[in-house]
């Protein structure tokens, strides 16, 4: 019976790493692609940023592609790659577009997470999020405290558009991963308010 048991576990593992490659696969050359026209533009301006994109970009995509495979990374590399990911992402916008991403790194320490827990909510929020021209925003807050990992995201969206779409595999994959790897030292909070929508996440890294 315990064999089966943990036939059973071993097998969902498996399955959530293929979902995991799945969602790297079809994330990545999307975001790449909208990178490497802004550093287009940016080379043909001869800006000064040119060389700090290209690295951002470089970082990026090693960890996503290389180091993001392993079980657990550190919290310090894994916060690394969000902001590489925010900067990149906010060339797209307006420099007074409402964008703010508060990361308290101050206390990781040597603590490990599994890594991309949080990546598909923040893509989301600029893929859904921003949309009005005045009121469009996007608001991100991360901290460790005591080891626990806090994650929080709000951001404005189309009210027509219903939660299912925001969520789908991505989401779905997240569960899982937390209840797997981190059972019963994780919350999840995802609500659909109409005009925003929020996410908050919490796991305890002991």
């Amino acid at each position: 019976m315990f064999k089966l048991e943990r036939k059973a576990v071993n097998l969902e593992v498996e399955k959530l790493i293929l979902e995991k490659n799945f969602l790297k696969a079809q994330l990545n050359p999307h975001f790449l692609f909208n990178t490497l026209n802004n550093l287009y533009g940016l080379a043909l301006r001869r800006d000064q940023e040119t060389p700090r994109v290209i690295t951002q970009l470089s970082e990026m995509m090693r960890y996503s592609l290389y180091e993001s495979d392993a079980e657990k990374v550190p919290v310090a590399k894994e916060l690394q790659y969000l902001k590489n990911y925010v900067m990149l992402e906010k060339m797209r916008y307006k420099n007074n577009t409402d964008i703010v991403c508060n990361i308290d790194d101050s206390n990781l320490g040597n603590q490990m997470i599994a890594p991309l827990l949080t990546f598909v909510f923040v893509e989301n929020g600029f893929k859904y999020g921003l949309k009005s021209k005045k009121e469009g925003f996007l608001k991100i807050n991360i901290s460790v405290k005591a080891k626990i990992f806090y994650f929080s995201i709000l951001n404005d969206k189309d009210e027509k558009n219903k939660q299912q779409e925001f969520g789908g595999i991505g989401h779905a994959n997240v569960r899982k991963r937390l209840e797997l790897i981190y059972p019963n030292k994780h919350q999840l909070k995802i609500e659909d308010r109409g005009k925003t929508f929020f996410v908050e996440m919490t796991i305890n890294l002991e």
